[in-house]
């Protein structure tokens, strides 16, 4: 098969990395999952995107501390556990919205479970982003 590759002009090594793949597909699935609450004909109300928004910002209070803070062999710092304590409200806030929307009716509880489950793949998607990114090795998000 190497010989075959070889003939086309495509190197191997050129491949993505299977971690990039994996966490592209899983992005893709949670925002399927999003976009099924909001567009399914039974539920047809597109407010719960506004979780969206707190996907763009929930890593912002980590490339804060990791930017504030070099001392990157500490085990803790009052930087890093305050981007933590946000984070956390971040992330809170975007499983309550729904919960909300569809306590007041404003969603069905089916869109409701839609959206829940779509955060849960996406914010699995951003963890393991910079699980796999953030170490600090030759391939890292910060070259991006």
């Amino acid at each position: 098969m190497l010989e075959f590759l070889s003939s086309l002009k495509f190197v191997p090594k050129d491949l993505p990395s299977p971690a990039l793949v994996a966490l592209s597909f899983s992005g893709a699935i949670g925002l399927t999952f999003l976009m099924l609450g909001c567009a399914l004909e039974d539920y047809g109300v597109y407010w719960p995107l506004f979780v969206l928004i707190f996907y763009v910002i929930s890593p912002i209070p980590h490339f804060i501390a990791k930017r504030a803070t070099d001392d990157s062999d500490a085990a803790s710092s009052a930087c890093r556990e305050l981007a933590y304590f946000f984070t956390t409200g971040i992330v809170v806030s975007a499983f309550g919205l729904p919960i909300i929307l569809a306590r007041v009716a404003v969603i069905k509880w089916g869109a409701c479970g839609l959206v829940l489950a779509g955060n849960a793949v996406i914010f699995l998607t951003i963890l393991g982003f910079f699980l796999v990114f953030g170490r600090g090795d030759d391939f890292s998000w910060e070259q991006w």
